[in-house]
């Protein structure tokens, strides 16, 4: 390896997520905040959270079902 061209790596970073949930790894950058962590995601904790942003959700499900509903036909 090169000497002088590698980034500091800090062994203990400080891991901040968005539910509260305080932790240390190591990185490159001395403190790191994060919107989901293995506290508050679903698959770790088996509760589902739907978060929607302008109806996504619901408009993905209608175009979903439409899709299903009508096959497309060969040419």
């Amino acid at each position: 390896m090169k000497t002088e061209i590698h980034p500091q790596y800090y062994t203990d970073a400080k891991v901040t997520c968005s539910c509260g949930n305080k932790f240390t790894v190591g990185s490159t950058q001395k403190e790191i905040k994060v919107e989901i962590c293995s506290a508050c995601h679903p698959f770790f904790t088996g509760n589902e959270k739907v978060i929607d942003a302008a109806g996504r959700v619901e408009r993905f499900k209608t175009r979903k079902a439409a899709a299903t509903k009508t096959p497309k036909s060969k040419k």
